[in-house]
Order: C-alpha cells, then sequence, then structure tokens
C-alpha cells in the first residue's frame, strides 16, 4: 500500500528536484520500502497517470503477483513509476 501522503511527498520532492536519476536514486535511498521506475511518458502506452505534473507523470504499479502491472488503487500498490514527458513531443 502506498499512502497518498507518499505519493505527494514524490510528487513535491520531483517538482522541486527534476526528474533524473540523480533524483529517482535519492529517493530510492529515501523509500526503500517501495518500488520506484524511471522511463520517458511514452512508453507506458495507454494506461492513465494517478499524478500530471509539470514535465512528469506518476504511475502506479502492484507487484504483489508474478508480474508488476499498473493499478489506480493506492492499496495494492508496491511502487510508483515516475514517467518523463517531452514536453517538446507532445505539442
Amino acid at each position: 500500500m502506498i499512502r497518498p501522503e507518499r505519493l505527494d511527498q514524490v510528487a513535491r520532492i520531483v517538482e522541486r528536484a527534476g526528474l533524473d536519476e540523480q533524483t529517482v536514486g535519492a529517493l530510492r535511498e529515501a523509500f526503500t520500502d517501495m518500488h520506484l521506475t524511471y522511463c520517458m511518458d511514452d512508453d507506458i502506452g495507454i494506461v492513465e497517470p494517478v499524478v500530471r505534473a509539470e514535465g512528469f507523470n506518476m504511475y502506479l504499479v502492484d507487484g504483489r503477483g508474478h508480474c508488476m502491472r499498473f493499478t489506480n488503487e493506492l492499496e495494492t500498490a508496491t511502487g510508483i513509476v515516475l514517467a518523463e514527458v517531452d514536453e517538446v513531443g507532445d505539442e
């Protein structure tokens, strides 16, 4: 389970620091209880983000089974995908 406060906290950190490998590495060190993935938003596909922010979107994943899968439910989420939005490509 990922609490709403944790989701907000991660979003605020990324908004301040920017989304890059260094930020994700620091988040992984700080939040060892959840899985964090970094990718480009256009790699995600048709799943809707749970958080939309300037420069990035956030998605939830459920890793309780044998395979990771996207979810929109905080109760079943075990990790967050931080997806960089290419502003130039989206125009």
